[in-house]
């Protein structure tokens, strides 16, 4: 239960958020977001997500509720508030609470164990419950369900929450993104992957095959019970941007039945980071691009280095926006792209530890804008695990991003 006191705490947070959401810069961004994600030209788009550095931003020693239901609720409306009073990147500040539809997923039959480490926030270990071939009849294709009692109780919680300040909107399954090998190295090992590469192949086929039919399940169940949402909006994509587009949906659409080629869909191998081109391919993408081809518009990367694989990451079904790693070559990477693609480019994120060289990183994000004049370009800083409480340093980063930008884009409408 949520208690009057924090009832009154959360309606004025939502208030601002609605004031913050009011003003013509958002609509501004919005408008500028769905000619980017259409590869029309403009200035590069800033995005900052902070990540494991939120607690140093907004540590949860602010809230004033008290309850999980309720703390949960106030960070959430406070991130965004931080969001405009510090960051002034191009994040669309929406009127609106989304209300997620219960839906239940009886899970793949096994479940991922790691060994923790000694540190609050260290690295752990892969412990794997996948050890045989013979382990992979264990796995179980999801069913998935709707509990419709489950999501008119918690939409009538929030209209009656603050209905009357924010837009109150269910959705169902929206963000649509594929993890094949990240599933898999999390039941199987990450080393042991690398091994079956080379010493039992057949194995991870098995499992990538058994993987894929049961995603195309997953999708054939959003259809079947109608719980599939647009994501044509500020829902996140995969590969760090957003789905701001009058591209979709698609033409025939009906409003009370979205279909898959109404949205975006996305993938991503992280863990192929180091293996070659071919074995990514033979590995992963083969399967993803099945799992993608539904969809009308599709993004594809996260922290690996595609600039090898292009090639191969071009023959995606209807790819639109294509990672830009920290570790990737970004002039070749740019000469690839050109303006055919998004290049969303993820900048280094550990120029926010250690010492923080503003010159070095005005250079370094100079550089990247100096050889993609030609690319649709966004700028996504995101995996910054710690700022060493140095919360200033992403309110810095963003400022000098916005004055290399003006600088190289003088004679363009959008400063």
């Amino acid at each position: 239960m949520i208690t009057s006191e924090e009832r009154n705490v959360l309606r004025d947070l939502a208030k601002q958020v609605a004031d913050i959401a009011s003003l013509p810069i958002m609509a501004e961004r919005r408008e500028l977001w769905k000619k980017h994600n259409s590869l029309q030209p403009s200035r590069p788009l800033i995005l900052i997500f902070p990540e494991g550095s939120w607690q140093e931003l907004l540590p949860h020693s602010v809230l004033k509720c008290e309850g999980d239901k309720a703390r949960g609720i106030e960070w959430n409306l406070r991130s965004r508030i931080y969001y405009y009073e510090h960051f002034q990147d191009d994040t669309v500040i929406e009127k609106e609470w989304i209300v997620s539809k219960a839906i239940r997923n009886t899970g793949w039959g096994l479940s991922s164990k790691h060994i923790p480490s000694t540190e609050a926030r260290g690295s752990w270990h892969f412990d794997p419950v996948i050890k045989e071939p013979s382990d992979l009849k264990k796995l179980k294709i999801p069913d998935i369900s709707h509990d419709e009692e489950a999501s008119k109780r918690n939409l009538t919680e929030a209209q009656e929450l603050f209905g009357d300040i924010l837009d109150i909107k269910q959705k169902g399954a929206s963000h649509i993104s594929f993890h094949l090998m990240n599933q898999y190295t999390y039941l199987r090992g990450l080393e042991e992957v690398m091994r079956d590469m080379y010493e039992n192949p057949g194995m991870i086929h098995d499992a990538m095959s058994f993987l894929e039919e049961g995603h195309k399940h997953i999708l054939k169940k959003y259809v079947d019970l109608n719980l599939l949402s647009l994501n044509n909006d500020s829902t996140y994509q995969n590969t760090g941007g957003n789905g701001y587009t009058d591209e979709l949906p698609k033409p025939g659409f009906d409003p009370d039945r979205v279909r898959l080629c109404d949205m975006w869909g996305s993938a991503e191998a992280q863990e192929l980071a180091l293996v070659s081109p071919k074995m990514h391919a033979e590995f992963s993408m083969q399967y993803e691009k099945r799992l993608l081809e539904p969809f009308s518009l599709t993004g594809y990367g996260c922290c690996e280095d595609l600039t090898k694989k292009l090639d191969d990451v071009f023959t995606i079904p209807n790819i639109r926006r294509i990672s830009i790693a920290p570790s990737a070559n970004v002039d070749s990477c740019a000469e690839k792209l050109q303006g055919k693609y998004i290049f969303s480019w993820k900048p280094q994120p550990s120029h926010l530890v250690g010492e923080f060289d503003t010159q070095f990183i005005r250079k370094y994000i100079q550089h990247t804008l100096d050889v993609t004049k030609n690319c649709v370009v966004e700028m996504v800083l995101k995996d910054t695990h710690t700022c060493q409480n140095h919360p200033e340093r992403f309110d810095e980063w963003t400022r000098i991003a916005r004055e290399q930008i003006g600088m190289c884009y003088l004679n363009s409408n959008e400063k």
